[in-house]
């Protein structure tokens, strides 16, 4: 995807006055800068983030992880995984694509095609068989990815209160697809602020719950240790199939 729409980000950037820098590391953070060209303290992070429609939750995607929540993210002038201290941006995006996975009857899953002009000559050591074909006729090979979306948002505008991944400090992300389109994620009525200061503390500050300290994992523990207040949350909607109506998230 990314070869794909490289072209266009260049011709964007191009026509908006602004250079492109790539990330030096493939786990690095952004994907891409933007830095204009007469002011290059003006910088934007501009991350590639893909998700599937989940199939056994209609309206949901499997969801995105929006990058780290550790050290570069809680030390802005750190420069380690990033292209730039996360304080020198102006601003965080992701171009979201959101796609449907392709039936397996849509595909060969067992076919192998050999492309007979790239063949290597006389190298045919593999007794398997191949169905060979001809350069031109790729284009009829079935793609395992279909009904592309497209979408560009701030950062914390998509995320959740969880991490995206189990063992690894990065921001999960909102799953219903209506309000990924729009930008209502859990922080939607509290702002930025609010998302940079959760994410800093996530399981490292605690807080008393029913005699005991633990770590605040949550945003509604975040809101209630601060002020007291969890009317600001914007509801989670559930993927949970047993529910009659979308709601909160345990």
């Amino acid at each position: 995807m990314e070869i794909h729409l490289f072209p266009k980000i260049l011709q964007f950037a191009e026509d908006n006055g602004y250079s492109i820098v790539l990330a030096e590391h493939q786990n690095w953070y952004p994907d891409f800068s933007f830095v204009k060209k007469d002011n290059q303290a003006l910088k934007f992070a501009v991350d590639l983030k893909t998700a599937y429609r989940d199939p056994d939750f209609p309206g949901h995607v499997n969801g995105f992880t929006l990058g780290s929540h550790g050290a570069y993210f809680k030390d802005r002038s750190s420069t380690k995984n990033i292209q730039f201290p996360y304080a020198d941006f102006e601003g965080h995006f992701c171009l979201g694509i959101i796609y449907t996975r392709a039936d397996s009857k849509d595909l060969g899953e067992t076919e192998v095609i050999r492309v007979k002009e790239l063949e290597d000559e006389g190298n045919d050591k593999n007794p398997r068989k191949y169905r060979v074909t001809q350069v031109e006729n790729l284009r009829s090979i079935a793609s395992v990815v279909k009904d592309f979306q497209f979408f560009v948002c701030e950062k914390w505008r998509l995320a959740s209160d969880r991490q995206g991944s189990g063992n690894t400090a990065n921001i999960g992300s909102i799953t219903w697809i209506g309000d990924i389109l729009v930008g209502n994620g859990m922080f939607g009525k509290l702002g930025e602020k609010w998302f940079d200061e959760y994410l800093m503390n996530y399981g490292v500050t605690t807080m008393m719950k029913q005699g005991k300290a633990i770590p605040i994992r949550s945003l509604e523990d975040f809101l209630d240790f601060k002020v007291g207040d969890k009317n600001k949350i914007v509801p989670l909607r559930s993927k949970k199939k047993l529910r009659g109506e979308e709601g909160l998230c345990e």
